[in-house]
């Protein structure tokens, strides 16, 4: 696992924490490395939620799909993001939600519910992961009321100004980049990537962006 470490000490999870708590902490919360192919299902909707998971690299999209396979992605996330923890943590039998590879990308699989369930060696540093992973679920709760402020837009124009403005506040600057494509971006905000796609090309013909794949530039 100490390959890994890099990486690791960049996940929130782990904010300071020391290279020996780390190895510590990987071997209390049961921690095993996995290799995943694009396309491949890390978490499969009605798997049962016992793990939580950490990108070492690669990226992976957290979604979920209706009767007819029609998907809407909650979240992308990239190295050193931490994903299912939620669900790890309460009391659901089944995860009412999938997580894909969106590139081939290694993944370490945590027992979640160690961090809350102090063990018998009573480990110096599971308080801090108490705080840290408070802390991390209490950032995403906000980052979902962000999505589900830009998806009640009312129209497909909307839902772009509305997500477009969102980061460029979040990077303080009107030239930014996003982790979407353009169907990942339209499954995020909820629309057809057709009429996604001709509203992007509109708002760069009044003036008002200008795009080259997922850079954005926001202009006056």
């Amino acid at each position: 696992m100490k390959k890994y470490f890099e990486v690791l000490k960049n996940c929130a999870l782990f904010n300071d924490t020391s290279a020996d708590d780390l190895e510590n902490i990987l071997k209390c919360l049961s921690a095993k490395d996995k290799f995943y192919k694009k396309n491949d299902f890390i978490f499969l909707e009605d798997d049962k939620a016992n793990y939580a998971g950490i990108v070492i690299s690669g990226s992976v999209c957290v979604i979920k799909e209706d009767f007819w396979g029609n998907r809407a992605i909650l979240a992308k996330l990239e190295e050193g993001d931490l994903f299912g923890e939620t669900y790890a943590l309460s009391d659901i039998d089944k995860l009412p939600i999938s997580v894909v590879a969106t590139q081939d990308c290694e993944v370490i699989l945590i027992d979640c519910k160690k961090i809350i369930n102090i063990c018998s060696n009573t480990c110096s540093f599971h308080a801090k992961l108490i705080d840290n992973i408070i802390k991390i679920l209490a950032n995403k709760n906000i980052a979902l009321n962000q999505k589900i402020h830009h998806i009640v837009k009312r129209t497909t124009r909307e839902k772009l100004i509305s997500y477009l403005s969102e980061q460029a506040e979040r990077v303080k600057s009107n030239v930014f980049k996003i982790p979407f494509n353009r169907q990942e971006l339209a499954d995020y905000l909820s629309v057809e990537r057709s009429a996604m796609s001709n509203e992007l090309c509109k708002l760069r013909d009044e003036g008002i962006i200008e795009f080259n794949k997922n850079e954005f530039k926001l202009k006056e």
